[in-house]
């Protein structure tokens, strides 16, 4: 149903690195990235994904800090992915918000972790597959 969602962030080169690094672990990598040259210093981004852009990170440049925390979930295939994302985002400078596990009041087999990024928002990777099917 959603072709991409973008947040906005106050360091757009901390946040760029951060989720190059955070979201490696789940196949995700930086696709496309516009610079305020480009948009006459009005937006700068960067689009992650595996072959196009769904998720979004950007700024007008002018360093303000987003107002309202979001929270976004990533597809992870496996639960090792899911345990990599947040190695790998704590490793980045992420503040943990939920350490990788089951969380069964969502259902017998969501596998989740989350983290907090610089901005505030809440971030988490998700497997639903069975441990068995998700190796």
């Amino acid at each position: 149903m959603i072709d991409h969602i973008g947040l906005t962030v106050a360091d757009y080169a901390r946040s760029r690195d951060f989720y190059a690094r955070a979201l490696e672990p789940l196949g995700y990598r930086m696709v496309m990235e516009v610079t305020l040259e480009e948009t006459g210093g009005h937006y700068q981004g960067a689009g992650f994904g595996d072959r196009k852009p769904y998720f979004w990170i950007g700024s007008g440049g002018d360093g303000k800090a987003p107002t309202t925390p979001m929270h976004v979930a990533f597809v992870a295939q496996r639960r090792a992915a899911v345990d990599a994302f947040h190695a790998a985002a704590l490793a980045a400078g992420a503040r943990d918000n939920g350490a990788p596990g089951l969380r069964p009041e969502y259902h017998a087999d969501y596998y989740g972790a989350f983290v907090i990024d610089p901005d505030g928002h809440n971030i988490e990777a998700v497997c639903h597959l069975p441990e068995d099917a998700s190796r």
